[in-house]
Parts: structure tokens; C-alpha cells; sequence
């Protein structure tokens, strides 16, 4: 009968432990979200700027999956993120009106490039981005492309099919890989490659590439965010989403952004609307 009255203590011990430890579990992950975005806010560094400032504004960690725009997209379709940080407008008004997100905000911008050896065998210099693709096509020259339908990869295809929609050159080669492997191939290789300019600022292995063109009006570059629906995935931390949402398009999100910087170069330009 003691022995009983024992195990029958520690197994009560046992459920309160338990219940203690998953209440405890719940409000840490009620505290996280999780946020899809492009590997080019990733490896820009933005992320590891912004994401302690919302820390200590709301209390909430953020858990960054960076992948390709397309591949953020299909996350957030599938209900594996409760929010997304991407820049294919196209595609993501496509989201919200297929139901998939709520309302799309734009938060900030920056700019493409075209990366290549300073050599320039195509002889691409200058401004005019379309111009410069039917010239690397001509001679066929070394292009790589992420080829990962992100949104640098979507930009890339829309600039090629006006400038050479017959083909691209021979040159041509996809890595379904994100921006910083693309620019290190391209570092290797003395390749051209569209790069946004975030990543850019903040690509160590530079080597013999150069910015050759820029400026082009048609290389503006919008991101936006957004939250999951959750009438379409009931588990979205709808709350805490929200909150990264409203923060980021705040002045105080917007100053965050603008503050940003590296070798006194501004990376990112906050342009979310103000009330």
C-alpha cells in the first residue's frame, strides 16, 4: 500500500512537471513567429539590424526562413510562416488575391545591379539594363541566374524577355541558388549576374567584379510584407504577425531600416505610407 501511495505521488508529480513544462512550452512559442523572407534581406544583413530592435519594441523573437520569393510564397501557402518580408509585387498581390494574405504593405526599396568582371568582355557599362542583356546575349557571355524563382529571378526573366526573348546566349547558366552563392560563382568565373544592391554592399568576395549597371529605372526594387491569412491556416500567430507588421511600417520600423548602413552607405529605403 506505501509502495502504491509512492508511485501514485510520482506520477502525479510527473503530470503536474509535464503540464507546467508545456504551458511553459506555449507562451515561448507564443512569443515567436515565424517570417519568410528573401535571401537577399538575409544575407544583406538587414535582419541581424532590425530584428533585435522589434525584440525590444514587442517582446517577440523572430525565426527567419530565407529562401527565394517564390519559395517564401509557397511556405506561407502551405501555412509554414505567419508572415512574409519579399519583393515580387506581382506575385504577392497575387497572394492576397487569391486569398492566401491580408493586406500587402509596401516597406522599403533599394535598387538592381549588374554584376560582372571588371573586364567587361560584353562591354555593358552604363544605365540602360536592357541593352546591356542583348549585348551579353550577342556574345555570348557568361550570365549566371539564380534561377530559384525569387524575386531578383523573377526581375531578371522580365528584363530578359524584353531585351532578348529569343534567347539568352549560350553563356547562359542557372544555380538555384541564393544571391551571395550566385555572386561567388560569378566572382569565380568573371560572370555576369543581376544582384540587388543590399547584398551586394555586403558580399566580402568581391574579387574582380564591379557594378557596370545601374541606374536604370526599370532596376527599382520594392519589398512588402505581409501576414499569412489565417482563415486559411487557423495556427498563424495572428497577434504577434501583426505586430512585426505594424512595427516595421511604423517611423520607428521605418527609422530602424533607414538607420542601416555599411561603410556609411545606405542599403535599404524605408517608404512604407504614413498615416
Amino acid at each position: 500500500m506505501r509502495r502504491a501511495r509512492i508511485f501514485g505521488h510520482v506520477a502525479i508529480a510527473h503530470t503536474v512537471f509535464a503540464a507546467i513544462s508545456l504551458v511553459a512550452y506555449d507562451a515561448a512559442a507564443a512569443q515567436t513567429i515565424t517570417l519568410a523572407s528573401t535571401t537577399s534581406t538575409e544575407q544583406s544583413g538587414l535582419f541581424a539590424h532590425l530584428l533585435p530592435a522589434f525584440k525590444q519594441a514587442a517582446g517577440i523573437d523572430v525565426k527567419v526562413v530565407a529562401v527565394g520569393t517564390g519559395q517564401a510564397l509557397d511556405m506561407a501557402r502551405r501555412g509554414d510562416a505567419d508572415v512574409l518580408f519579399v519583393h515580387d509585387q506581382a506575385a504577392e498581390e497575387k497572394f492576397v488575391a487569391d486569398g492566401w494574405g491580408l493586406r500587402r504593405y509596401p516597406v522599403m526599396y533599394n535598387d538592381f545591379i549588374l554584376v560582372g568582371g571588371k573586364g567587361d568582355p560584353a562591354g555593358t557599362r552604363g544605365n540602360d539594363i536592357v541593352a546591356a542583356l542583348k549585348k551579353i546575349a550577342s556574345a555570348n557571355a557568361e550570365f549566371v541566374s539564380r534561377g530559384d524563382k525569387s524575386g531578383t529571378h523573377a526581375a531578371e526573366l522580365r528584363y530578359w524577355q524584353i531585351a532578348s526573348p529569343d534567347g539568352k546566349g549560350s553563356g547562359y547558366k542557372e544555380c538555384g541558388c541564393g544571391m551571395g552563392p550566385a555572386l561567388n560563382i560569378a566572382a569565380a568565373s568573371g560572370a555576369y549576374v543581376l544582384a540587388d544592391r543590399g547584398t551586394w554592399l555586403n558580399f566580402k568576395n568581391r574579387d574582380n567584379l564591379a557594378v557596370l549597371v545601374q541606374g536604370d529605372k526599370r532596376l527599382f526594387n520594392q519589398y512588402g510584407v505581409m501576414l499569412v491569412n489565417p482563415a486559411r491556416h487557423p495556427h498563424v500567430r495572428q497577434a504577434d504577425a501583426q505586430k512585426f507588421v505594424d512595427w516595421v511600417v511604423s517611423p520607428a520600423g521605418q527609422g530602424t531600416i533607414a538607420a542601416y548602413k555599411i561603410s556609411g552607405e545606405q542599403l535599404f529605403f524605408p517608404n512604407a505610407p504614413q498615416p
